[in-house]
């Protein structure tokens, strides 16, 4: 038996919590309002006279109960769980390097959006179908950086992968060559099948690329490539600081850039690999197709610990809810009679 753990199956539900400053907020300008207008009416002795029953602390305690009981409520809404035992389980799967391009050329939209946009979406939907295989994305343009290290944490995938724009590599290129060799170089060391896919339209790419591709299969991991992009190519848009597109990239004689998919190179680098090439469209992406033929490689064994047998504890905080909620009505906001002879609270 193992250490409790604590956690909420709804976590999203505490935002909730948020309106409590709100409300209170909001009831402090109500009370202002209150006490201007009966100034205006008559001075404090007057309204004591008229009013004797007044309490300024029992609305105040009222309010008390009633928020308690509104955070009782989105507590057990969020419903607290609580573990004690944990179970080693059986999973197979792969580790997957995706190496993105992102440089500037990747902004064509002779791939709707764009093949940038277009990549961001097909990776989306590849986490969504991933199953015990580990994830890990490399960005890359003139240099490569790792993006995301190797994981199972396909929330966190997601999250990084909303992140990337042509921004987050400042030097232009298409360094496919250093991005293989840092998925190769970032893998673990374990027995466990290891695949890279590149997403790339090829162009401009330095001379490395096959060779390191070449390395990569003889450390027994495979390479796959998707060109992205249509081969009549497409100029690249440029945007101002606000996201409005404002024209194309021109070169030096002022002549429109256009960027255009280098399919050969492209599969160069998955022979090399000892994978596949395959080009995305505007009705497929090619990664789908990659995934089926990654999960052919023989998957490898891991042990995973995860904690079992959660108990519910969201009576906890309904029930607190309901005594907060009676103490609310219970209390009067008025003194009765007999309170303001003894003055027992004001």
């Amino acid at each position: 038996m193992q250490n409790e753990i604590l956690k909420f199956e709804r976590p999203d539900t505490l935002y909730a919590l948020l309106l409590i400053p709100v409300l209170l907020v909001a009831y402090f300008l109500v009370l202002r309002l209150q006490k201007k207008s009966l100034q205006k009416f008559a001075d404090q002795e007057f309204i004591k006279y008229l009013m004797p029953l007044k309490s300024v602390g029992r609305p105040w305690v009222k309010l008390i109960f009633y928020f308690f009981a509104i955070a009782s409520i989105v507590f057990g809404i969020a419903n607290l769980q609580s573990g004690a035992k944990m179970e080693e389980v059986k999973r197979e799967g792969i580790d997957i390097f995706i190496a993105m391009d992102v440089s500037n050329s990747m902004l064509a939209e002779d791939i709707a959006p764009n093949r940038l946009e277009r990549s961001k979406q097909a990776i989306s939907r590849l986490i969504d179908k991933l199953e015990g295989d580990r994830i890990g994305i490399i960005v890359f343009a003139g240099k490569a950086y790792i993006q995301l290290p190797i994981t199972t944490d396909y929330a966190a995938a997601r999250l990084f992968l909303s992140t990337i724009n042509t921004d987050i590599v400042p030097s232009q290129g298409t360094a496919i060559g250093e991005a293989i060799e840092m998925a190769m170089r970032s893998f673990d060391e374990n027995e466990r099948n290891k695949a890279i896919v590149v997403i790339s339209d090829g162009e401009d790419h330095e001379e490395n690329a096959i060779k390191m591709a070449e390395e990569a299969a003889k450390a027994g991991i495979s390479v796959f490539t998707i060109g992205m992009g249509l081969a009549d190519g497409a100029p690249i848009p440029m945007y101002n600081e606000y996201g409005k597109k404002t024209g194309f990239r021109k070169d030096k004689s002022n002549t429109t850039v256009v960027t255009k998919l280098d399919e050969g190179m492209m599969q160069q680098i998955a022979q090399a690999g000892n994978g596949f090439y395959v080009r995305a469209n505007n009705t497929r992406s090619g990664l789908e197709t990659i995934l089926t033929e990654i999960n052919k490689l023989e998957k490898s064994e891991i042990d995973s610990k995860i904690y079992t047998d959660y108990e519910n504890r969201f009576q906890w905080f309904l029930a607190a809810a309901i005594i907060f909620l009676l103490a609310e009505l219970l209390t009067t906001s008025r003194k009765r009679t007999w309170e303001s002879k003894i003055n027992l609270w004001n």
